[in-house]
């Protein structure tokens, strides 16, 4: 029997502070190699459908599995099916939309914790959407903002983020009419839009901010400027390797220039320890955020335990008849 949880059922046991504390361990178990993650694939139907899929092994946690969506149209639909590391069970099948929205937050969250300066005060954000939502919520967990500069393109949607999340964080948040005002004097900033040209440009930058790069995971596309790159003195990703595969932020600037690419270090070796992270308080530090499988199966793996200790979920059997398929075969 597997657990099927809903997105209501998801949103019931996951906040901000528990995301932060499961992501950060997801990145230990990188960083120790305990756990096992394999970058983003997809598969498309031209024109119509991209299958996305990646996937992960938790032992240490006690689960592995994958994260799947589809996207099609305007339309988004996830799921991670989530399968016992010891019996190789089925034990949950996760909507997985409010998930990937947190664990993503979170994960800058965790960037920014290690990254950004301790005295860091002001934050911009460009976007308004559900990621943008959440990446200012973790942010504003891990430092004690005193104000906030949004940006989005539509007016509407940016007086609703900015009434919303001045409530939801208890700092004010100010709407600002151009991205450049969002970025100017900013000491943590967060890019989480779906522009196809950037939207921030490194000669905004005031020294010594972090930038957290979360909207774009394709080639084609990117949301911050050459100069941005240039001018970080550190960068980090969740994964190194799938930022080569999909990164546009640092595809287009860095090619297949490998002297270029071993700039980028592990978000995993920092946050462990291993690799030292911001040098002085003048440098711009870099995060670019791909999404990573192992951030969805441990923060699955606990939300699953919460939802059967509170009784939430339904279960749904699977694979019913007795013995292996092997058993059956008379192998």
């Amino acid at each position: 029997m597997a657990l099927l949880l809903s997105e209501a059922d998801v949103k019931s046991v996951l906040t901000m502070p528990l995301a932060l504390d499961w992501v950060e361990t997801s990145f230990r178990r990188l960083a120790e190699g305990s756990a096992t993650c394999h970058s983003r694939q997809r598969l498309f139907v031209p024109g119509k459908t991209v299958l996305n899929y990646m996937a992960a092994s938790d032992p240490a946690g006690g689960y592995l599995g994958l994260k799947i969506y589809t996207i099609s149209g305007h339309q988004a639909r996830f799921v991670v099916p989530l399968f016992a590391a010891e019996s190789g069970e089925l034990v949950a099948l996760i909507e997985a939309d409010y998930l990937g929205q947190v664990r993503t937050g979170a994960a800058s969250g965790v960037a920014t914790r290690v990254l950004a300066r301790q005295d860091a005060r002001t934050a911009g954000i460009i976007g308004t959407g559900s990621q943008a939502r959440t990446q200012l919520e973790a942010i504003a967990h891990v430092r004690k903002l005193e104000r906030v500069r949004a940006y989005g393109r539509d007016p509407q949607r940016r007086a609703q983020f900015v009434s919303e999340m001045s409530e939801r964080i208890g700092v004010p948040v100010t709407a600002v009419s151009s991205a450049e005002e969002a970025v100017r004097g900013a000491d943590i900033l967060a890019a989480a839009t779906t522009a196809a040209a950037p939207v921030v440009e490194g000669r905004w930058l005031a020294p010594g901010v972090h930038i957290n790069a979360i909207g774009i995971n394709v080639p084609q596309k990117r949301e911050i400027d050459a100069e941005t790159v240039r001018r970080a003195g550190l960068i980090a990703a969740d994964s190194p390797e799938q930022s080569r595969r999909e990164s546009g932020d640092l595809l287009q600037v860095f090619g297949d220039d490998a002297t270029q690419w071993a700039r980028v270090l592990d978000l995993a070796s920092i946050v462990a320890g291993k690799t030292p992270g911001r040098a002085s308080r003048d440098q711009i530090t870099l995060f670019k955020s791909n999404g990573i499988a192992i951030e969805d199966i441990v923060v699955g793996g606990r939300v699953y335990e919460l939802a059967r200790e509170r009784g939430l979920g339904r279960e749904i059997p699977m694979w019913r008849e007795e013995g292996t398929s092997a058993e059956r075969r008379g192998a």
